[in-house]
């Protein structure tokens, strides 16, 4: 027996809406009646892509989980409180039999209000290092699945990361003339992804504002997807330059992936797993704050050859003009990079999770 109603939790960045989205997409495959919503808050990317992708989308309200004291945490029980109820009637509302939980704010409400109705949980941890709402949620989960092996949660299952379908089957030499086309790009040049995520990164941003000059004068072609509201000023390119694209999101990450030979980005798990999973090679600048997950979340693929640690403090634009040209004409260094990284990709995560979901189902149905 298959789940027939399911929620599910996460929102605020790309990296919890993206494999809530390839979840739902994979279980609605398998059972186009099953009864799928999703949790999540007004201010979260969510409140845009989930109803965008066909699924209906319940509020909760913000709750962070402070790290330290504060004042916000003398208004955590109240908040909390909103939350859970709010939770609750999702869950009430879809007669949901698993409720499953990508981490983030969205997620400590919904697997408390699942737990106290008996209701099965499954959690996906992203990171290679969890975060507070799935160390919670992990405690009392009917079954806990992680992206990277050595994530240190208790019974996990290693079932990789839920990539959208245009991603997990992407072609990207029968794509590329198609994208190329769609961003404006020349398929002459040799040509780099710049990103920092759905929100940006400043440091690469800026790092690649200063070299906008020095790249087409080496003969490199950008698309530089910047975050929306951090959109910088790039002039017309000249005849005879290669073009430097800006967008500030880029709604088909899978032609932006078939456009490109290289990408520089962020070590956000999502990106990891989409690079590796369609063969990417990748120059990975981790994010230096946090909890250190970013840089624990390339671990693997930078091992393996198929990408290229850089701290956040050296990404300027000497390293960019210093690097980057040189790198992107060696074809074949990128070849062995991209057979590397695909070496370590998974494309079927959507299942094997979908799978964990109907086994939580059936638990409780008998």
């Amino acid at each position: 027996m298959t789940a027939r109603s399911v929620l599910l939790a996460g929102g605020g960045t790309a990296g919890h809406v993206s494999p809530l989205l390839a979840l739902a997409d994979c279980l609605r495959r398998e059972d186009p009646t099953v009864t799928i919503a999703a949790l999540g808050t007004a201010e979260g990317l969510e409140s845009r892509l989930v109803p965008g992708r066909g699924y209906d989308l319940a509020l909760v309200p913000k709750v962070p989980l402070p790290r330290k004291p504060s004042a916000d945490l003398l208004r955590l029980p109240r908040n909390l409180g909103a939350a859970v109820r709010a939770a609750a009637t999702a869950i009430e509302d879809i007669d949901a039999d698993v409720v499953v939980g990508f981490g983030g704010y969205v997620s400590t409400p919904a697997y408390l209000a699942a737990r106290r109705r008996g209701i099965p949980i499954v959690v996906h941890e992203q990171n290679a290092r969890p975060g507070i709402a799935n160390r919670l949620g992990a405690r009392f989960a009917t079954h806990v699945a992680v992206t990277f092996p050595d994530t240190p949660l208790p019974r996990a299952v290693v079932t990789g990361m839920p990539l959208r379908r245009e991603i997990a089957l992407l072609d990207r030499p029968g794509l590329r003339p198609k994208a190329l086309a769609h961003f404006g790009l020349d398929p002459q040049w040799p040509t780099v992804l710049v990103t920092g995520g759905s929100l940006g990164a400043a440091r690469i941003n800026a790092a690649f504002e200063a070299s906008v000059g020095a790249l087409r004068a080496a003969g490199v072609q950008v698309l530089h997807v910047t975050g929306q509201g951090k959109e910088i000023e790039v002039s017309a390119a000249r005849d005879g330059e290669p073009p430097y694209v800006v967008v500030p999101y880029a709604d088909r990450m899978d032609l932006a992936y078939a456009a490109v030979d290289l990408v520089v980005g962020r070590a956000g798990a999502n990106t990891v797993c989409e690079l590796t999973a369609v063969g990417l090679p990748a120059v990975y600048v981790p994010l230096p704050i946090g909890n250190g997950e970013q840089r624990l979340n390339v671990s693997t693929v930078v091992a393996a050859g198929g990408g290229i640690l850089v701290d956040d403090a050296r990404m300027t634009a000497d390293w960019v003009c210093d690097n980057l040209p040189s790198l992107l004409r060696d074809s074949a260094r990128l070849a062995a990079m991209a057979s590397a990284a695909a070496s370590v990709g998974e494309r079927g995560g959507d299942q094997l999770l979908a799978d964990l979901v109907h086994r939580a189902a059936r638990r409780v149905r008998r």
